[in-house]
Parts: structure tokens; sequence; C-alpha cells
């Protein structure tokens, strides 16, 4: 058995693949919307009669409060390790349609891209997974290392049911080490290695003032303005060069280390092009990083949203008596999501205007996640990608989050290996998503490598 013996196979099956694939996607799988709950069951059977189909054992479809999951194994591999493949089914809903160049639960090809809601997240790498277990029953006979699937069907909605289910299951689960093919390389043609994740922390602000909203001629000047109190509490949150004046926020940051700073800094990145394409005319952030170690590696804390007040036509001279914000913050490791929370509230108190009251609701919660990148599973990670993209991978964080990731590593205690083949412009939430063929061909041999590399390793 060669290298070649796999691209063969690949190459001879590609149309049959795409078509399976093709089937997959056109399952309108919208964990959001309730009108879609049968569609959600229609997929997770897809993939329990696809994984049985490859000869994975005790497959079944569990029930949860939520959406159903899907698992499966093989452990026939004596004396080698155990691979957890994880993965969601669900995706996002399609709005606006309108913007949509083609259906978006008819896959299309143009240009060598796969169009479809779940081309790139998470189905088509869902799918290659499958794909790449079925060319090494084909190929070997067999499977070089024991393999479990948990795939989800509640990611698009932070995973809600997932962590109960994981607890639950710790023994069904048990692996050395957890494979999720759900990010994105650095550039085209340039593979990259996400060992760390940046966790989140939510809040809304509710500022109330006066009973009702109070004309400007009668109380101005004499009475608290909420969308003022508002602004005046929002500015304390950081300095004009980004720094977090929340006290004791950045106490636990896990700083960078000289190695990962020159590895950032050797990184292809070209400013003017980021500033061109999303239209700016210069970046912001925190003095003494450069961009991709602000977006990578340092904590945020972001105003999402506002509102309160008079927004229609015209004018209305009142003071508006509420107002409210939106806020999230991305944290790195190290830092703990409820100690953020309760900084936030100790800040809130503390700054509170004159005149009005705060409520402080709490949302979207998830631990950061790194896992060393000179741990002997990412540097094989990173030869496998080697191999077959012919170029040095990149080893990068990820500057969103992924909540279920920190839930694996805290209940699980496992390493977790990201290794993912979409790209960032392929429109993943957005009209006209779309996976680049020739990713899927590639990354297809990268993960079949790996699998055959991974069996030689001590874990």
């Amino acid at each position: 058995m060669t290298f070649n013996s796999f691209e063969d196979y690949f190459k001879k099956n590609r149309k049959k693949h795409l078509q399976q694939l093709f089937e997959f996607l056109k399952i309108p799988s919208i964990s959001s919307l309730s009108e879609h709950k049968k569609d959600m069951e229609t997929c997770a059977l897809w993939l329990k009669d696809h994984l049985e189909q490859l000869k994975i054992e005790n497959v079944s479809i569990d029930h949860t409060a939520g959406h159903p999951v899907v698992y499966g194994e093989w452990l026939h591999a004596e004396g080698k390790p155990t691979v957890l493949f994880y993965g969601h089914y669900d995706v996002q809903p399609v709005d606006p349609l309108h913007l949509w160049e083609s259906e978006p639960f008819k896959p299309e090809i143009r240009d060598d891209k796969l169009y479809a809601r779940g081309a790139s997240d998470d189905k088509g790498q869902v799918f290659m997974q499958l794909k790449v277990i079925e060319a090494l029953f084909a190929i070997l006979g067999t499977l070089p290392v024991n393999v479990k699937f948990l795939y989800e069907g509640e990611e698009e909605i932070g995973s809600p049911h997932l962590p109960s289910y994981v607890e639950e299951n710790k023994e069904k689960l048990s692996a050395d080490f957890i494979l999720i093919s759900d990010t994105s390389m650095y550039a085209p043609g340039k593979p990259a290695i996400c060992y760390g994740l940046r966790g989140l922390a939510g809040v809304q602000i509710d500022v109330l003032g006066a009973k009702g909203d109070l004309h400007s001629g009668l109380y101005g000047g004499g009475v608290q303005n909420a969308i003022h109190a508002l602004v005046e509490l929002l500015a304390s949150f950081r300095n004009d060069e980004g720094v977090i004046q929340v006290e004791g926020f950045y106490d636990d940051v896990l700083p960078l280390s000289e190695e990962e700073r020159k590895a950032y800094a050797s990184l292809p990145f070209d400013e003017e092009a980021l500033k061109k394409e999303i239209g700016v005319k210069e970046l912001f952030g925190e003095k003494g990083y450069s961009y991709i170690e602000r977006t990578w590696a340092r904590p945020t804390l972001e105003i999402n949203g506002i509102t309160g007040g008079f927004t229609g036509e015209g004018i209305k001279t009142v003071l508006p008596n509420e107002a409210s914000v939106k806020i999230t913050c991305r944290l790195v490791p190290n830092q703990d999501p409820d100690k953020i929370v309760a900084l936030l509230r100790q800040h809130i108190e503390k700054h509170t205007p004159k005149g009005v009251t705060i409520t402080v609701t709490e949302f979207d919660k998830g631990a950061p996640y790194i896992t060393p990148f000179d741990h002997p599973l990412i540097q094989t990670a990173s030869h496998s990608y080697e191999k077959v993209y012919k170029v040095p991978t990149a080893f990068t964080r990820g500057g969103g989050s992924i909540p279920i990731v920190a839930s694996f590593d805290e209940i699980l205690n496992i390493p977790v290996v990201l290794m993912g083949f979409g790209l960032d412009t392929e429109n993943f939430h957005a009209p006209n998503e779309h996976f680049h063929l020739a990713n899927f061909d590639k990354g297809l041999l990268v993960l079949t490598d790996f699998l055959c590399e991974v069996s030689n390793l001590q874990l």
C-alpha cells in the first residue's frame, strides 16, 4: 500500500462522493427554526445510515432535550489510539434568500466550488471524515486506529444540550483525543493548525431613568438622560488605545510566548489589503500587539448593539427614560467567563451614573481553549498537511469561539485537534456559502495520512 493508492481511490470515487454529499446538503437541517425539526431528524437518520454503511458499529441516534446526537464506534485496532470524531449536521438559516445566486439546499458546483448551505460549515467537512474511513477500509481492509463518532445537531445554537450528554456518556466517549474539522485554513494554499480558541462572555445592560420619556424643554438639564448615562458608562470600559479598563480583567491572561510571537510574525499578512477588503482607513487595537496577536490571543470587550430613544424620521425632543446595550468579551486562555462577568458587574456598579438604575443580564458564556502547539498530535497533523499541500503549516489560534471544545476539555480531559479545510472567504453563515473542492480533495488525503501516522504514536 502506498499513499498513491488513496489518491487513486478518491479520484476514482470523486463523482460518487460528491453525489452523496449533495444528498446530505439537500436536507434543510436548520436547528434554530422549529419548522425544521423533522428535517433535523431526517439528517440524523442520514448520518446513522451512512455510518452503518461504512461498517461502523453500535450506531445510534441518541435523543436529547433538543435535537438528536448521532453516535457510532469501531474499536478493533488493538493497542492503537482511539480517535473521537466530532462535527455538527445542523446549519444556519439562509436569510436573506434573495442574495443567493443558487438555491441554498440545491447544491451546485461553479468554478470548482460547491455552493450550498452547510457546504463548508460543517456538513462538507463532516462528510470528509466519513469518506476517509471508507477509503481506509477499502485500501487497508481495516482501520489503523480505533474510532468513535459524535455528531450533534445544535452547534449553530450554542450546543445547549451537548455538555450534559457528554457528562452522562463520559465512559462511552472516552478516547485519546478529539478530531474536529470545523475551522479554516490560514489562506488559499496555506494550511493551518488551529491550536487555540477564544472564549466568550456576553451581557446585556439595561439603563432606566424616569418612569417614562420626558419633554426635553421641560426637564432637560434637570433630569438624567438614560442614553447619556449609558454612553458615560460605556466610555469607562476602554481607553483610547483599546485597553480594557475593568479592574482585574487582564489578571489571569496567559501571555504569548516568544516562540508564538515569532511564529505569528512570520506569517504573510497584508495590512493594506485587509483595510481595503473591510473598508477602513486604519486598524485599531491594543497598543504593543500586532493585528494577528490582537485578534487571536488577546481578550476583547466589544459593544454589539445599542437601543434607546427616538430613531424615527425627523426629531423628537425627549429625554429617553431607558437605554440598553449588548456587550461580548472574547476571552483567552486562563480567563474564566464567570469571573469576567463578575468583574463586569463590579465595574458597572462602580461607574453607574447618578439618576439611573442599571440591571445586568448574562448571556452566552464559553471558556477559552488551547493545546500547546508542540504537542505530538499537533505536530503530526502539521506534517500531514505539509505532505499534501507542499508548504509549511501555519500554527494559528481562532479569534472566535467553539464553546463545546472547552466543554470537551473540561469533561473528557483529552486533547482536541482542530484540522479544518475551509476558508474565511467561503461565506459560512451568509448567502452563497461554498466550499473550495481543491481543499475537499486535498483534505481527504491530509486526514487519511494523519490517521495512519497517529497509529504510530504512544498517547
